[in-house]
């Protein structure tokens, strides 16, 4: 894997147990407008999207059954950030919209939050 992965809920979903609702997940869409905003800069990332629902197969082919949390960010090979949340298969993981807002800071360049 030599690009970085970034796997988001999608904008829009629905939850099984609350079947007449649609959601959004908060940690994901702070993440939606940095890749909105910053499209030139974040143009290399590859940003895919994962079901609510679990088991997230393709989350879990990449990154491990016990790193299915969503919004996730898997580095590629030889890829580094000082806000690593883990590591799977020799790749550094980044979970969470703070850390992973900061990673993109960091390796790509955006700005960062005040």
């Amino acid at each position: 894997m030599a690009k970085d992965i970034l796997f988001l809920l999608p904008k829009a979903f629905k939850d099984p147990n609350q079947p007449d609702k649609l959601f959004y997940c908060p940690h994901c869409l702070p993440i939606e407008g940095a890749l909105a905003s910053f499209k030139d800069k974040l143009k290399d990332l590859d940003v895919r999207y994962a079901e609510f629902t679990r088991p997230r197969q393709n989350v879990i082919a990449l990154a491990g059954e016990d790193n299915q949390s969503l919004p996730l960010l898997i580095l590629g090979e030889g890829r580094k950030t000082a806000h690593k949340t883990g590591d799977y298969n020799g790749h550094q993981l980044v979970a969470g919209a703070k850390p992973i807002l900061a990673a993109l800071a960091e390796l790509y360049g955006i700005p960062v939050s005040h």
